[in-house]
């Protein structure tokens, strides 16, 4: 059995210690500039949907040093450091750079896709209620799409059931899905777990009998860990929970993204 230790290794590579440093400044100006002036670096760097005003190619690069908070960075690069080094190690650094940045446009790639058919499974069904408003096709939309907002609506539901023709209720509930769809569409995805994630699945290919050790005490094998934890973004996308802000469908681009080149690769050099 083979145990993954870093003492074998550099322990710092060059891509990986530059990849820290980047994403470490660019948290460090998100927050300053954030808590000095107000101003939200994500939104500029952030990867936004490609319908929003605020959508720029660029973001496919520059997403992937965005961060949303400090545990979300610290993840992130620790998992970064973890596996990134083992395979920079084994791949060199110019395959692995090339490999980080397939994987993080791989999962980008598919986190717009996901999103468009969200957005357009949305868009549709607000197009269906404008049409026929009525406060139990209101009721139906809340309850589907934004079931966040349910207990904050119902005494608005009721009052509008008790005074089921004036316009103005309708008016309204206009204005409310209008703005819920721009606030949507204009949320930025921000974070290298997409990357991450391709090296998670690189890691449990390279080295498939490795250890990695849950909360640093429960032992599984690389191999294991990767299947299931796939599984688990796999479900945890399907099933889109209410205030779920993690783009699961990004960490599973990351990882087909990676299969598909490492395959290629097998294909092409004997090593890999």
């Amino acid at each position: 059995m083979n145990y993954y230790s870093p003492g074998g290794f550099r322990l710092m590579p060059p891509v990986v210690k530059n990849l820290l440093i980047i994403n470490g400044l660019l948290f460090l100006a998100t927050t300053t500039l954030y808590s000095k002036f107000g101003f939200d670096l994500s939104r500029i760097l952030g990867l936004h949907y490609f319908e929003s005003e605020n959508f720029r190619w660029y973001q496919f690069i520059t997403h992937m040093f965005m961060h949303g908070n400090f545990m979300h960075i610290f993840s992130n690069m620790f998992a970064l450091w973890m596996f990134g080094t083992a395979i920079e190690n084994y791949w060199g650094s110019k395959r692995f750079l090339y490999y980080y940045f397939f994987t993080g446009f791989g999962a980008a790639a598919l986190h717009l896709l996901i999103s468009y058919l969200r957005f357009q499974d949305l868009y549709n069904a607000i197009a269906a209620y404008k049409n026929s408003p009525s406060p139990e096709s209101f009721s139906y939309l809340i309850s589907n799409y934004f079931p966040e907002y349910r207990l904050e609506l119902n005494n608005f539901l009721l009052t509008w059931s008790n005074f089921r023709f004036d316009p103005s209720f309708v008016q309204e509930t206009f204005k409310f899905v209008d703005q819920q769809y721009i606030q949507q569409i204009n949320i930025p995805t921000v974070g290298a777990s997409g990357a991450v994630f391709g090296l998670l699945l690189a890691f449990g290919m390279m080295f498939p009998n490795s250890l990695i050790y849950i909360y640093f005490l429960f032992p599984i094998k690389a191999k294991y860990f990767v299947i299931l934890y796939g599984l688990f973004e796999l479900y945890s996308g399907i099933m889109n929970q209410p205030g779920d802000n993690v783009a699961h469908f990004a960490h599973l681009g990351g990882m087909i993204f990676g299969l598909l080149l490492i395959l290629y690769w097998r294909r092409t050099y004997r090593r890999y």
